[in-house]
């Protein structure tokens, strides 16, 4: 059985400004989010995201005090969905997840899962559609994704 896989705003909002947003679907099938997520996004997403709601709202505002809403409420509801992978871009909100026991993988994650599960034959041509946005990617996370999806 597949992980559950719940995604923040960044993931999102990369792959539709590369006109790549289906290789999520592709590599992960159904994808949750938060409905925090959705109003940042703020374009209607595919009917292969399902919106949820995290239970424990305490937990969620105690969040909202060190990183953004989306994340908080990204962050929150992994918290309570067993077998989890989310999907996380923003430093900070990847430190506070990690903190708290998730998995964590990034936009950058995604597409090397796609490329390691042979959904696409290499990582370059998103890397470079990427470069030309402004999404930050180092050269140093650069090469690590290439030797990670065997490039």
């Amino acid at each position: 059985m597949h992980k559950t896989i719940v995604s923040d705003t960044s993931c999102f909002i990369i792959f539709t400004n590369i006109g790549e947003l289906d290789l999520l679907f592709q590599t992960y099938g159904q994808i949750i989010t938060t409905k925090e997520v959705a109003l940042e996004y703020g374009e209607e997403l595919p009917d292969w995201v399902i919106i949820k709601e995290a239970n424990d709202k305490d937990f969620q505002h105690n969040l909202e005090k060190k990183i953004d809403k989306g994340e908080a409420s990204a962050i929150a509801l992994a918290i309570e969905i067993m077998d989890c992978t989310i999907i996380l871009d923003d430093y900070k909100a990847r430190q506070v997840a990690e903190q708290l026991g998730l998995d964590i993988t990034g936009t950058i994650g995604v597409i090397i899962k796609a490329k390691l599960n042979g959904i696409i034959p290499s990582i370059i041509p998103y890397l470079d559609k990427i470069s030309k946005t402004d999404f930050r990617i180092t050269d140093e996370l650069k090469e690590q994704a290439l030797t990670e999806a065997g490039e």
